[in-house]
């Protein structure tokens, strides 16, 4: 149900935005997508994209540029003639008590997970409203419902991606565009693989489902939510966490 529409996912060319990435080609979506730092990734992505028998386009950009966001969406939509969906996926974490946090630390992981969110968001938002239609989907986190030690950039950034969302969800339901959020929880990532072992443990201990979630986990809530199967759900927050944040 989503042949030939296009999406634009950010931070696509590795862990989560890579899953996201595939998903949509599966289903014969088009789909931009940008990075920070790995052309090989990046270059990799788009081979596995046309093997699918999609279409893809890539560009290196930050996020926190706000001209550079605005230019890849209108790259996006010469080059394939149209605009459907985002995900805003791009994030980072510099973790560290806030007693030994910098400046420089907090304002990139917020500027980056928040701040280019809503970088991208204003770019396309237009877009959406003029032809009264779009979905869009921002990954959050656990974090940002229950906050984490050592996380007080990442949580505060997360957290504002859930009030933006269920913000947005109500300014533009009237236009037919739908505004969703999917917060995971420990998933299998670059981001996780170097915790220690000792910590790994203790973090599967607290989860119902005992392991932590895979890319795919994610990808599979997001693509519900593109998906007309979820037509009238919008401002929600879809939690992939293997149950470790019920109450």
């Amino acid at each position: 149900m989503l042949k030939d529409k296009v999406a634009i996912v950010t931070g696509g060319s590795r862990g989560i935005g890579r899953a996201i990435v595939l998903a949509l080609a599966q289903t014969k979506a088009r789909i931009a997508f940008n990075y920070l730092k790995s052309d090989y990734a990046a270059k990799s992505l788009l081979k596995e994209v046309e093997k699918l028998g999609s279409q893809a386009l890539s560009n290196k950009f930050d996020v926190r540029d706000f001209n550079a966001a605005k230019e890849f969406v209108e790259k996006t939509k010469e080059y394939f003639g149209r605009l459907d969906i985002l995900v805003n996926n791009a994030g980072i974490i510099r973790d560290s008590a806030l007693m030994n946090m910098t400046l420089d630390n907090w304002k990139e992981v917020v500027d980056t997970n928040l701040g280019g969110y809503f970088n991208m968001t204003r770019a396309c938002i237009v877009t959406f409203l003029k032809q009264r239609s779009g979905n869009i989907v921002n990954i959050s986190s656990v974090t940002g419902l229950t906050g984490r030690a050592r996380q007080t950039n990442y949580a505060a950034a997360k957290a504002g991606i859930i009030g933006f969302t269920k913000a947005l969800a109500q300014e533009v339901a009237p236009f037919n565009i739908r505004v969703n959020a999917v917060a995971p929880g420990f998933i299998e990532t670059e981001m996780t693989k170097d915790l220690k072992p000792e910590y790994v443990e203790k973090i599967k201990g607290l989860i119902p489902k005992g392991n932590f979630g895979t890319t795919t986990n994610v990808a599979d809530a997001v693509m519900f939510l593109l998906s007309d199967d979820s037509a009238y759900i919008t401002g929600q927050v879809i939690q992939v966490d293997g149950g470790i944040n019920m109450k």
